[in-house]
């Protein structure tokens, strides 16, 4: 299973909410997810199961099939509530 944050230039936030999605699998003990970022232009609906957007960008993903839309990047909280219930959807098992 891979997890991709995505954000329009590919540098930045996707790369915080990445390190925030990979901390919030390690709270949560969901193993065998692989997680990365990409920027918009360059990530494509095949690679990845789930894409993380802020909801700046939640109008520029309408090709990609299972996405989460953030309405704070930097709400760990609320990161942590949308990985944990994309983990029980998908049938990843959780250590908690």
């Amino acid at each position: 299973m891979k997890f991709m944050a995505m954000c329009s230039s590919g540098l930045g936030s996707s790369f915080m909410v990445e390190m925030n999605i990979q901390a919030a699998l390690d709270k949560i003990g969901a193993k065998d997810v692989e997680v990365d970022h990409a920027d918009l232009g360059s990530a494509g609906p095949t690679d990845a199961d789930v894409f993380f957007v802020g909801k700046d960008l939640e109008n520029s993903v309408s090709g990609f099939d299972d996405v989460v839309i953030l309405d704070s990047i930097i709400d760990q909280d609320e990161l942590d509530l949308k990985v944990k219930e994309t983990c029980l959807r998908l049938g990843i098992p959780l250590s908690d």
